[in-house]
């Protein structure tokens, strides 16, 4: 028995559950579960929950579609973020280039700090409007 709760994954709302998935499963190179793969034959998307899996076949991340969600409106508080994710990069040429792939993929530049000395950052927002960080680290 272990002594503490596993976490399974990090589950994100969103509008667009298949948007959404696309574009992390894009950003982190995730692939998804088995059958959850987009319609190749033009027929409708009906996905409402989606999971994500690294390599090794390990969860990631999951998005679920929550059709009247709000997104957050960070750095305003009108629409609190509640959670937000964190991306380390290990050098800010990386840092240039994930956020370069982020724009191309749907996200928008929401804070611009890639000048400090001590942590090089970007935060954006993904197509649904969550804040996330790409840093040096």
């Amino acid at each position: 028995m272990s002594q503490f709760p596993v976490l399974l994954h990090t589950a994100i709302d969103a509008r667009d559950c298949r948007q959404l998935g696309e574009f992390y499963r894009q950003l982190l190179g995730l692939h998804y579960r088995e059958g959850e793969a987009p319609t190749t034959d033009g027929s409708p998307d009906d996905a409402d929950w989606l999971v994500l899996l690294d390599e090794a076949g390990s969860r990631v991340l999951t998005v679920q579609e929550k059709r009247d969600t709000t997104p957050p409106s960070w750095p305003a508080e009108d629409v609190p973020i509640q959670m937000h994710m964190d991306f380390k990069v290990p050098t800010v040429e990386d840092l240039e280039r994930h956020r370069e792939r982020a724009e191309e993929l749907g996200a928008r530049l929401l804070y611009d700090r890639s000048q400090d000395k001590g942590e090089p950052l970007y935060v954006l927002a993904d197509p649904a409007g969550h804040p996330f960080c790409l840093l040096v680290q």
